[in-house]
Parts: C-alpha cells; sequence; structure tokens
C-alpha cells in the first residue's frame, strides 16, 4: 500500500454524540483543519473504535478527511465506550440511535448537511437498514460485504440449515461484550459500566438457536422485505471468497434507486486491505462515489457499468491464495441480457451432458464430507478457504462433463434442479460445482445447501415423507469463473457437509432420480473488453503499534483412528499488541474445534473458547468465554461461561445450560 502525505487533519479521538434518552455515543472524528464545512461520511459499528478497527479506521478515515469530508467513526450503544448494554445485533434500539447520530452530525457546524453512510459488515447491514429508515440527511450508502437478508443470507442460517459460523460468530460477540470500555475515556465509571455488560449483554446464540426458520426476528433489519424504502443510491462491494456477495446482485436487481456493485477475489476485508490479491485503490473509488452523491461533483462514476466484476482463471485448490488470476469483466445492467443459461443433464453414469437418462442414484454421505469446505465466510487470515475437493468429492455422487475443448466462463448463480427421495423425514442436500484439471485436482468454484424440509419455504417448512418424490432447487453462491479448455465441470453432491453446516439428526441416504435432474449455469459470452484499472491501494499513515507476542493463525485435521473421531481444529491468535498512540496493550486467542465420531450426528460437537486481555501502566483486565454447541436427535444443547478477571483475580463468573427443541433442522 502507498501511504498518502494528506493535507491537513483535525483529530477528535473521543466526542460524545447525544441521544434523546440521555444515552451518549462515542466517536472518534476526522475532518478538514479548514473550518469550511464540508460533508460528513458516518460508520457505525460494535467493534470498538479504541482498539478493535484502529488498523484499518487510521487507514481510511483520515484519508477521507484529507480529501474534505468529516470522518466519523461511531460505536454502537452498549459497545466500546458508548453507553448502555449491547444485546443483540441489528435492534431497533440501533437503527434509531444511528439515524439519530446522523442528524447530530448534520447539524454539527464543521458538516454541510449532507451525510454518507459506509461500512463492512455490520456496519454495511445497518447502512441499509438506517438508509430504509430514510432519515433526510443521508444522501447516499456504501455497503460492503453485508446481506439484504438476515435469514437466508448470513452468518446463522444456510438454505436452512445451520451454519457453523453461527456459533463461530457468536462466540465473536460474547468476548468482544466481556470486555470494559476504556478508562482513559469514561474514567472511574468504566468498572461499573463493564459489570453492566458482563451482567446484561446475555447468551446471543440462545436466542439465534430459538428462531430455526424466517420469521418476524429475522424479517426485522432484512431490507429486502422491502427495498422501495431505500430511497438514496447504493454502491454494494463484496469478494467472491466472502460469505455476503450474493445479496450485491439482490440488490441491483430489486433496488429501484441508482446503484452500482463491484466484487473482486476477495476476503471479508475492505477492497484496499483485502487478500487474494489483486487488493485496489478503493479509497479513491469510494471518493469518487462521495464527491458525486454528497458534493454534486460529476466524476464520471454513475456513466460507467452498473457492475463490475473479477473474472476469475481456473487455479488449482489451495486453502488460502494470496493472488486468484483474471480480469475485471462490466455489464451494464443487471440481470445482464448477454448471459445465457446453459443446461447440462445429469445421467446415471456420472456424466454432465446434453442428453438425459432414466434412473436413480443413491447419496448417502459420510459426515467427513466437509473436511475441505473451509468457513463459510473467509476473512483472508489464515487457511479458510476450500481445499482440494477430491477429498470431499469421494463421500460425494459426482457428475462431470468431458473435457472442455473451448473456454466457458459463468456470471451469476447455477441452479441445481433435482427429483429426490428421501428414507427420513429431515434431509440435507449440498451441491458443489468444481472446475477439474487435467491432474485430477479439483477446486470449488461455488455451492449451494438446502434442508429439504425448507424446498418450499423458509418460513413454513414441512417434513420429508419417507419414500415420497419430491422437487428441489438449489441455486448455487453467485459466482466469475472460466473453466479453460482441458478442464472438466463437475457437479458434486452429498447429504452432509460438516462442519459448514449442522447435519440433519439421523444418518440419511437419498435418491436421485436422473430423469428431470439438471444444472444450469449463467454463460457469458467470452468477448473483447478494455482492461479496468482501480490503481494500486493508498490509504493514509498507519497507526503505530509494538508487537509484543507473535500472531498465527493455523488449522489442524485430527483423526482418532481408535475412536473414529475427527476433528477441525482452529487456532486464531492475534498475539499482543502495544497500541503505542494510546499505550494499550490488546491480546487475543481464539480457539475452535468442531468433531463428529463416525457417522453419527448426535456425536457433533462444535467449541469455541476465546481469551481476550486488555492492560495498561499495571491495570489488566482478562476474560475467557467458552461456547460448546451439541445436539441429541430433538435438541439443541449449549453450554456457556465466562469468566472474568481484574489484575489476575476472578471478580466474575456466570453459566448458562440452554436445552433447545430441533426444528425440523
Amino acid at each position: 500500500m502507498r501511504y498518502v502525505d494528506t493535507q491537513p487533519v483535525v483529530e477528535e479521538p473521543n466526542i460524545w454524540i447525544p441521544l434523546a434518552d440521555g444515552t451518549r455515543l462515542a466517536a472518534r472524528i476526522w475532518r478538514p483543519a479548514n473550518p469550511t464545512p464540508v460533508p460528513a461520511v458516518f460508520e457505525y459499528l460494535p467493534y470498538r473504535k479504541r482498539f478493535g478497527t484502529v488498523a484499518r479506521d487510521t487507514l481510511t478515515h483520515p484519508y477521507l478527511a484529507s480529501h474534505g469530508y468529516a470522518s466519523v467513526r461511531v460505536d454502537l450503544r452498549g459497545s466500546g465506550e458508548s453507553d448502555g448494554v449491547l444485546t443483540d445485533e441489528y435492534l431497533q434500539t440501533e437503527l434509531e440511535d444511528g439515524v439519530e447520530a446522523i442528524e447530530w452530525i448534520a447539524s454539527q457546524p464543521w458538516c454541510d448537511g449532507n451525510v454518507g453512510m459506509m461500512g463492512i459488515s455490520w456496519g454495511g447491514f445497518n447502512g441499509l437498514q438506517v438508509a430504509a429508515l430514510q432519515p433526510e440527511p443521508l444522501k447516499a450508502v456504501m455497503t460492503i460485504c453485508s446481506t439484504d437478508d438476515r435469514y437466508a443470507d448470513d452468518i446463522h442460517y444456510m438454505g436452512g440449515c445451520l451454519l457453523a459460523d453461527n456459533l463461530s460468530w457468536a462466540s465473536v460477540m460474547f468476548a468482544y461484550n466481556a470486555m470494559p470500555p476504556d478508562p482513559a475515556i469514561v474514567g472511574d465509571r468504566w468498572r461499573d459500566m463493564w459489570f453492566e455488560r458482563l451482567e446484561g449483554s446475555g447468551l446471543w446464540i440462545d436466542n439465534w438457536l430459538r428462531h430455526q426458520r424466517r420469521d418476524a426476528f429475522w424479517e426485522h433489519g432484512s431490507v429486502c422485505e422491502d427495498l422501495s424504502k431505500i430511497k438514496c443510491p447504493v454502491y454494494a462491494v463484496g469478494g467472491w471468497a466472502d460469505g455476503y456477495s450474493n445479496a450485491i446482485f439482490r440488490l441491483l436487481d430489486g433496488l429501484s434507486v441508482p446503484r452500482k456493485g463491484l466484487v473482486g477475489p476477495w476476503s471479508h476485508a475492505y477492497p484496499h486491505i483485502a487478500t487474494p490479491l489483486p487488493a485496489i485503490d478503493f479509497l479513491t473509488e469510494l471518493l469518487r462515489w462521495w464527491d458525486h452523491w454528497l458534493k454534486g461533483v460529476d466524476t464520471g462514476i454513475m456513466d460507467e457499468p452498473m457492475v463490475t466484476a473479477w473474472m476469475q482463471d481456473a487455479v488449482p485448490p489451495a486453502p488460502q491464495y494470496e493472488h486468484r488470476p483474471g480480469r475485471w469483466v462490466t455489464e451494464d445492467k443487471w440481470p445482464s441480457p448477454r448471459i445465457g443459461r446453459k443446461t447440462l443433464n445429469l445421467d446415471v453414469r456420472g456424466l454432465l451432458s446434453n442428453e438425459s437418462t432414466q434412473g436413480t442414484v443413491v447419496i448417502a454421505s459420510p459426515l467427513t464430507v466437509g473436511k475441505q469446505a473451509g468457513k463459510w465466510c473467509s476473512y483472508g487470515d489464515g487457511p479458510d478457504q476450500p481445499g482440494d475437493q477430491r477429498i470431499d468429492d469421494s463421500g460425494s455422487v459426482v457428475f462431470d462433463t468431458e473435457p472442455l475443448t473451448a473456454p466457458i466462463e459463468i456470471l451469476g448463480a447455477p441452479v441445481v434442479r433435482l427429483d429426490v427421495r428421501s428414507d427420513r423425514p429431515i434431509a440435507q442436500l449440498i451441491a458443489r460445482l468444481c472446475s477439474v484439471d487435467p491432474e485430477g485436482r479439483s477446486t470449488r468454484v461455488t455451492y449451494g445447501v438446502l434442508n429439504l424440509t425448507h424446498r418450499d419455504s423458509h418460513a413454513d417448512p414441512t417434513p420429508l415423507e419417507p419414500g415420497r418424490s419430491y422437487t428441489a432447487t438449489l441455486q448455487l453462491n453467485e459466482i466469475a469463473q472460466q473453466f479453460p479448455i482441458g478442464h472438466r465441470i463437475r457437479l458434486a453432491l452429498s447429504s452432509s457437509y460438516w462442519p459448514l453446516v449442522w447435519p440433519s439428526p439421523e444418518p440419511v441416504t437419498l435418491q436421485l432420480d436422473c430423469g428431470q435432474a439438471t444444472l444450469t449455469l449463467p454463460v457469458r459470452p467470452i468477448r473483447e473488453e478494455s482492461p479496468k484499472d482501480f490503481g494500486k491501494p493508498q490509504g493514509a499513515q498507519p497507526s503505530s503499534r509494538t508487537v509484543l507476542r507473535p500472531a498465527s493463525n493455523d488449522w489442524y485435521l485430527h483423526h482418532n483412528l481408535g475412536t473414529d473421531e475427527h476433528t477441525l481444529e482452529v487456532v486464531d491468535d492475534s498475539g499482543r499488541v502495544l497500541l503505542d498512540d494510546i499505550a494499550l496493550e490488546t491480546e487475543l486467542k481464539a480457539t475452535e474445534r468442531y468433531s463428529a465420531v463416525g457417522d453419527d450426528p448426535t456425536s457433533v460437537q462444535g467449541e469455541v473458547v476465546t481469551e481476550r486481555t486488555l492492560a495498561r501502566d499495571g491495570w489488566e483486565i482478562a476474560s475467557v468465554t467458552s461456547t460448546v454447541l451439541s445436539a441429541t436427535a430433538t435438541h439443541f444443547v449449549v453450554d456457556a461461561e465466562i469468566v472474568a478477571s481484574e489484575e489476575g483475580h476472578e471478580v466474575f463468573r456466570r453459566k448458562w445450560h440452554e436445552e433447545i427443541p430441533r426444528d425440523l433442522l
């Protein structure tokens, strides 16, 4: 990254935004030293502006300020140094606070009344959600790695199946909520605020598991329920390695406001600091967007195509990529009339072809299918992407084309349509689209999962009648991918995919009727295009930090041959770091374990233990949070604990044990 010398910027490390109910939100503000009022850019998160997002904040916000914006980074109510207790995601209070914060920002003497909202992940979600409330000063949104649908396309559930990342994510927030505000900001009341949060934040995973189908709980904050409520322009950005790229295409299709979409090869990160490479000069793209909508400057950004996407070249399988070769392609609108549909039939001989055959194929996968799945959402900081699919293919039923004699490129969502019978009332079906090279290596291109009890509705699932034939349609994740000459296109079907999704309560055997089984690909004609050049990443000078203990990120696969227990262990150790500017030491280590014994679905267990420390001048606060999720055939079982200590002495401990009925899951 190139660090840019900026024009003078004034920084206010902490300023209070007062709300109508007396609550104060903590904000960090960068703005031009020149006192002339300017537009403001608002980012609104729970991840601690003092230490959680400081590395990326100091690259981004001063840069925007040096180009004529007041850049405002705010902690949600109940997070960081803000007042209150945070008890869940995207609460109505959070959204109403966001509207108040925007109105406060717009009324400040350093703001000209125009506000844009930007953010990644949580901040991308609430950018869309606040936009749907239509605060008058909000003129445009930049939403990155986010979703419009909190049930069907978020970290909790996918295709009506429970994601293991639901446990992982709940544990992240469990640990965040166990940490105090910084006494350097809030003073002596830090301990009272800390204990209020320890006692009041609650066990979020318990709530999430009590809503296993699409209901009002998930409809809240899902802007797809009524996209017409969003009246301001939207720029949606994401990456193919991220978990949230599908929403970009739904927003482009469903919104009626000016809109754009950008998808790179990236994981869950801002595009100027993301991997796999190439990262881009995203901050200049941000400025072009804000200059157009907040300053009325014709930057030409709205004259460019609606969609820009990274068409990925074929690569050998690997759980981690530094770079994904490919090229930028564009479409003037979405859906694009240029993209056609190529339908292939599933043949009982294991072929994908233009001819259909009658006959039945049996799918009965071991629980080891999914070892090479990677995370639902890659963060790009470890081997969390799908590895060689031959391992998972061996426990699946696979259908291959003949080696290609001409390249094929796809852009969009492949669709699988199947007639299937189950021997159990609850079953799931997983479809993976892979590129198989001449050496036989199998690289996952995209995939989809479906709880077959949700085949007709996520709101009103119904059990399967064993032996009865049902039609199931799986829309795989959106993707842009080239299949070169000599490669084969593979569709792999399985009845389990642990630990990416929680398995059905009993072992399942599916029968697939091949007569009507199809795979439809969104084929984009290959054509000559002028290459897009976003430029090299740049940003403001990074914050100063001293590494006291280095970070590491390790993934292990264990197999106990005596017990036939398979375990995936992920150790994400961020090390210990001194933030020089505020003399604060931070330490974080999270260990995740996902295990199963043989092919027994009731043996499956996930466990996350997180250790966090804050220290300064003899003051040291530590917390250890642990969450264990297991299940019987009828219930999910959650065992969780917080242990908090001050200067080495335990000051708080709380345990939970919850048993939650499984709801056709």
